[in-house]
């Protein structure tokens, strides 16, 4: 693991070793773990320009006022934008590329657990939110990370090190249980980044777990049964949690240290790797089971994932799912949008 003290002193090195003016774009901004991670950003960069999105215009007005106060040299925009529908996602992107040449770093953590419906473009609607969406954020906006001069980074927060079996007849996930489907949707999530890292090899790519963390997640979930289960838990929280819960503030350092840490390069490219890896640290092991290759599964204390899932994901790209996956990907893209990427 990589200790937190660590961490937070490679956070302390940002302002210094990375060059003012980053341009950020954090997507499911507006509340939980993308909003700790979005002020940790903007706390710890110089003068940065940061388009965060979300769904709440009134929480993005909340926000943006707050990030003022953290950072006021930034500049911050935000995008309220329905991530569900990824023409949606297509013009907030559009509007992004008509103002930048380049963007530094690409934040995602769109999630909800509303379910049981289908999105109007025929996607399972959380599958929509937290898997296409934020791949269509990705491949929209390459070119503009490939164009940065320094820092070139995407971090996905979903299920990294979760990694589990792909069922090849069911890629949208309409079956299984929830078990289940999370290592199929993380090690969905981990070939589409390599699938993209191949065509831009000059981008890291980051798919993290979280851990446990108590944010407002699910609050959109409504009935009976929920309202009861919420009080149970808030009631029991302040005793379990300081055992099994990340802090709020803590998950938003952990996260920002991926976002900028040379321990997770992008492949053979040490000059936009980041902040220098303290000292006791190494470069971190990628998906593939080598040192510094772009692609990174990692836990919320910064470790790589285990060698039976590199072992998992070997015999999967033997088999040709990581192509299986991404042809799967850009034809929902092109029946969807009928473009590949805008």
């Amino acid at each position: 693991m990589v200790a937190l003290e660590k961490i937070r002193s490679s956070n302390s090195e940002i302002a210094t070793a990375l060059r003012p003016g980053l341009v950020a774009v954090f997507a499911g901004a507006t509340s939980g773990i993308g909003e700790t991670s979005l002020k940790q950003f903007a706390k710890n960069t110089v003068r940065p320009r940061i388009y965060f999105i979300g769904r709440s215009k009134e929480s993005g007005s909340r926000i943006t006022a707050e990030l003022q106060k953290l950072n006021p040299e930034g500049e911050y925009i935000y995008k309220s934008v329905d991530v569900s529908l990824l023409r949606s996602v297509d013009n907030a992107c559009s509007e992004i590329k008509d103002k930048e040449a380049a963007i530094n770093m690409l934040f995602l953590s769109t999630g909800t657990m509303l379910s049981g419906k289908d999105t109007e473009e025929g996607l399972i609607y959380p599958v929509a939110v937290a898997y296409y969406a934020r791949l269509r954020f990705i491949v929209n906006l390459l070119p503009l990370l490939q164009n940065a001069t320094d820092l070139r980074r995407v971090v996905t927060v979903l299920a990294g090190t979760k990694e589990g079996t792909i069922d090849a007849n069911d890629f949208p996930g309409r079956n299984g249980s929830m078990l289940y489907l999370r290592g199929h949707f993380s090690s969905m999530m981990t070939f589409a980044l390599e699938a993209v890292a191949k065509k831009a090899p000059n981008v890291s790519f980051i798919h993290t777990f979280p851990g446990f963390v108590k944010t407002n997640y699910g609050n959109d979930l409504k009935g009976p049964m929920v309202t009861v289960l919420k009080a149970v838990f808030n009631a029991i929280f302040p005793l379990i949690g300081p055992l099994i819960a990340t802090p709020f503030n803590e998950t938003g350092e952990r996260q920002l240290f991926f976002m900028t840490s040379a321990r997770y390069p992008a492949g053979g490219d040490s000059a936009a790797a980041g902040v220098p890896v303290p000292n006791g640290v190494t470069v971190a092991r990628g998906t593939n089971g080598e040192s510094g290759s772009g692609v990174y599964s990692v836990t919320n204390d910064g470790e790589t994932a285990p060698y039976r899932v590199e072992q998992l994901l070997g015999k999967l790209r033997k088999d040709g799912t990581v192509q299986k996956v991404w042809l799967h990907v850009e034809e929902e893209f092109i029946r969807i949008t009928g473009h590949a990427s805008v």
